[in-house]
């Protein structure tokens, strides 16, 4: 009997990957491109992140598809790609590379596939990873329901929900920074 080895990927090996992807327990996972709304919606979070680090000279914002690199988690995660965020560290000395770190605060917007009893136990999972590996606060953005739900590193139980009218926040990893979920979802 032979056996076959898989070779690990590297964070070198998804720097060499077109499109959207992640390394996870040495595997790179590709993510299937989104639809229209939840690219908006991305966009405009991004958007306004990007106005408050510059008017605020602290972090910076990235848009979808920002390879963060980070050391290995229990679950065997080594990267992210979060659909919008803010990071306030070093940047990488090579500006084409992956920030080395996880994001300060991380947005995940939700596709077409991403509801159901599965992907709720897949956005979890992630979210645990996120917390390990040092993001304060994570978003999950549910363009269907026109809902955010924000969890906090330290009380990842308890997220707050942030509907239509209300001003949502990223306290306490982006200081004094609002956005209208009306307008997200506008």
């Amino acid at each position: 009997m032979s056996s076959v080895t898989r070779a690990v990927a590297t964070i070198e090996d998804l720097g060499r990957v077109e499109g959207k992807a992640e390394l996870i327990a040495g595997r790179i996972v590709r993510f299937m491109p989104t639809g229209f709304f939840p690219s908006r919606v991305a966009s405009r979070i991004f958007r306004s992140l990007d106005d408050h680090a510059e008017e605020t000279g602290r972090g910076v914002a990235m848009g979808d598809n920002v390879g963060f690199a980070i050391p290995e988690l229990s679950s065997g995660r080594e990267s992210f790609s979060p659909d919008a965020a803010y990071y306030i560290g070093p940047l990488p000395g090579n500006r084409m590379r992956f920030i080395q770190g996880p994001p300060t605060f991380a947005v995940e917007v939700r596709s077409e596939g991403d509801y159901g009893p599965r992907a709720e136990a897949e956005m979890a999972a992630k979210r645990i990873d996120y917390f390990e590996a040092g993001t304060l606060v994570v978003w999950d953005v549910d363009p269907v329901a026109n809902r955010i739900r924000k969890f906090q590193r330290d009380q990842q139980a308890v997220p707050v929900e942030f509907n239509r009218s209300d001003q949502a926040d990223a306290e306490p990893a982006v200081p004094g920074w609002r956005l209208a979920v009306d307008r997200i979802f506008a």
